[in-house]
């Protein structure tokens, strides 16, 4: 199994994918350390200060003018200034200057989309790719068995997705401590806000330190990057084309993006993966899609979904006639 598994991630890194994946990461990282540190100075002329207290009031208050006209995204408004609010109230800034500050957010906003669209391109190609080959066939000559085969495909996957984070976290550290600097790990974070009929509840709020944050954010986007690896894993095996099966997931992941904002009234849709994949929504104390979603349940429903495309998996791949 050992040996298995170390010829698909040669071939894995054969193809050079992780460079490709590097290079994204890192160009799209520069762009956005250089639009911080834009924003920061923006703020400072407009406001004559980087005092976080004047810029988090000048905050509260654009949000509050814009309630009149916000429409239906009214209660997220609202929840963002009592949120706010309570930051002012217990005089923590929630924008620590420093590079874990830009880690936190920066991965916050590539969880749901973004990263998952990275480890899309490695595991919709695993199967797929060998069979319009036909290497595929050279492989199953060989002693060993199809679950086997197929299980250290999904290991090697498990390896990427593990590889294609870390390189994240790297880069993301690296490029941010060079910008703004590398204090701000031992800030203080709120985190622990829950939404409750529309109304931030504070019950149960508690303080961590920003890297006990950080980690818990790294976890649960291994965790959202694993479940759509393990579903474009499924479309590996399902489609005979790389191509379509990475058009299904992409196709799949923009209408949850779009699923997310307009669901509310469709209490059904809670059971879909892709609306489900906002977990950073929940520790930072964002509303759910629809109302009575919780951290527990978006974990249950996308173990659920993991669990039935690997069942989907192993049950065709093992029966398929391969040709």
């Amino acid at each position: 199994m050992i040996n298995l598994v170390q010829n698909e991630m040669t071939k894995l890194l054969g193809k050079r994918r992780f460079i490709i994946i590097s290079v994204i990461i890192l160009v799209l990282l520069s762009m956005f350390t250089y639009a911080q540190a834009r924003q920061a100075e923006t703020i400072k002329e407009r406001l004559g200060t980087v005092d976080w207290r004047t810029e988090l009031q000048q905050k509260i208050v654009d949000w509050q003018n814009r309630l009149s006209s916000a429409g239906q995204w009214r209660e997220q408004l609202q929840i963002q200034i009592e949120q706010s609010q309570y930051y002012l109230d217990h005089d923590i800034n929630p924008s620590e200057p420093g590079a874990p500050t830009f880690i936190r957010g920066f991965v916050e906003n590539s969880a749901e989309l973004f990263l998952p669209l990275l480890i899309m391109i490695i595991a919709v190609d695993l199967v797929s790719s060998e069979r319009s080959m036909g290497t595929i066939k050279l492989l199953l000559t060989r002693p060993v068995s199809r679950f086997h085969i197929l299980l250290s495909k999904y290991i090697a996957l498990i390896l990427s997705v593990s590889l294609v984070i870390f390189i994240f976290g790297l880069l993301s550290y690296i490029i941010s401590a060079f910008m703004f600097g590398n204090q701000g790990w031992a800030a203080p974070v709120l985190t622990g806000f829950k939404v409750e009929g529309g109304e931030l509840n504070i019950s149960e709020v508690r303080l961590v330190s920003q890297w006990q944050y950080i980690i818990q954010q790294f976890g649960l986007a291994w965790f959202i990057s694993l479940v759509v690896g393990t579903l474009s894993f499924m479309l590996s095996i399902l489609m005979r084309s790389s191509a379509a099966g990475m058009g299904t997931m992409l196709a799949c992941l923009i209408a949850g993006a779009i699923l997310s904002n307009m669901v509310s009234s469709w209490t059904s849709a809670k059971y879909l993966f892709m609306v489900n994949l906002g977990l950073m929504n929940y520790v930072s104390g964002t509303a759910p899609p629809i109302e009575g979603m919780t951290l527990g349940f978006s974990l249950a429903v996308l173990a659920a979904w993991m669990l039935g495309s690997l069942v989907v998996s192993f049950a065709v791949f093992m029966r398929k006639d391969i040709y």
